[in-house]
């Protein structure tokens, strides 16, 4: 057991130059006040990396941009639009979207349509639509970039996936998974439960480093494998709803919002298991499997142990 943690606290110091992206989407909030005027806020996370995203609306627009103020995790910009017409049938982008970075965007009509879609780096422009939006899609797209763009949540997955045998039971994990983080999330959406999200992403970090402590007994659950995914994914759904919150979800919506949020994690999650599992499969076949539950116990642990230390002195307020 000794050489084993050796392992994982060496793993550690090589692993310092891998952090885990904190999921910060950017949010393009737009409120029509009046016929063709409307009130922008553009919140952009402070930390991004490279220079802040700028919003570039139609020609038919005039604005007066306000100075950015910072308020918690975001650069927030106050924009005051007067255009020739409707913002309906109109193209919005933005200039200098980081690839880690997603931009919701949610309109609030006059007659009280709301519109939501999603821009990124491939997708940095959006057409607002004529028609009125049924459902609040965009979610669901952010949802499956959550999911991949949280290392953290795809190496717990993986340990997962070492932890039980068979394609029913990982597809029943990963679902069991997505109903626990769904209860915290909408708990928590609706004010029922918090936790500052420092906390949360400590403790996020200790169900990887237990993971990689089962995965390195090589253990396997057999019959109830996803009471371990659901007790974690409790825990991890407190991180999601932390995202959502930051950037303000949409009240009128806020149920299909959350629907779709957490359709796009789930599909994200089951888009890992046949990409994991070959994986687990080939390490059968060519008889790499011990080589391998090592190895994904000393990433898992290593980089559990770095998150959780950069974390809990994230709250202690360290440099």
């Amino acid at each position: 057991m000794t050489q084993k943690i050796a392992k994982i606290l060496a793993l550690l110091f090589c692993s310092t130059s891998l952090l885990a992206h904190e999921f910060n989407p950017a949010h393009l909030v737009i409120d029509e006040l009046i016929e063709n005027e409307y009130k922008a806020s553009w919140m952009y996370p402070a930390r991004n990396i490279g220079a802040r995203a700028e919003v570039v609306f139609p020609a038919t627009c005039k604005s007066d941009n306000q100075s950015p103020i910072q308020k918690g995790k975001y650069l927030v910009e106050e924009i005051y639009l007067l255009c020739g017409g409707s913002l309906k049938g109109q193209i919005i982008s933005v200039n200098n979207l980081s690839v880690l970075t997603d931009a919701l965007v949610t309109i609030k009509h006059l007659n009280g349509e709301v519109f939501e879609g999603l821009m990124n780096l491939k997708r940095p422009s959006i057409t607002i639509p004529l028609q009125e939006q049924l459902y609040p899609t965009g979610y669901f797209t952010l949802g499956i970039d959550h999911l991949f763009s949280g290392k953290d949540h795809i190496l717990f997955i993986l340990g997962l996936l070492f932890l039980i045998t068979g394609f029913l039971n990982a597809v029943k994990t990963i679902t069991a998974f997505t109903l626990a983080h769904s209860i915290t999330l909408g708990l928590s959406v609706f004010e029922l439960v918090s936790l500052p999200q420092a906390t949360v992403e400590a403790i996020i970090a200790l169900t990887i480093i237990y993971l990689a402590i089962e995965v390195s007994e090589y253990k396997k659950y057999q019959s109830t494998p996803w009471l371990i995914a659901f007790g974690f994914g409790l825990l991890h759904g407190l991180g999601f709803a932390n995202a959502l919150t930051g950037i303000g979800i949409g009240n009128e919506q806020l149920l299909l919002s959350l629907l779709f949020f957490n359709l796009g994690i789930e599909a994200g999650q089951l888009m890992l298991v046949p990409i994991f599992g070959s994986l687990i499969w080939l390490a059968h076949k060519f008889n790499l499997y011990k080589q391998a539950t090592v190895l994904t116990s000393l990433i898992l642990g290593g980089m559990g142990f770095f998150w959780l230390i950069d974390r809990v002195i994230g709250i202690m307020g360290v440099l």
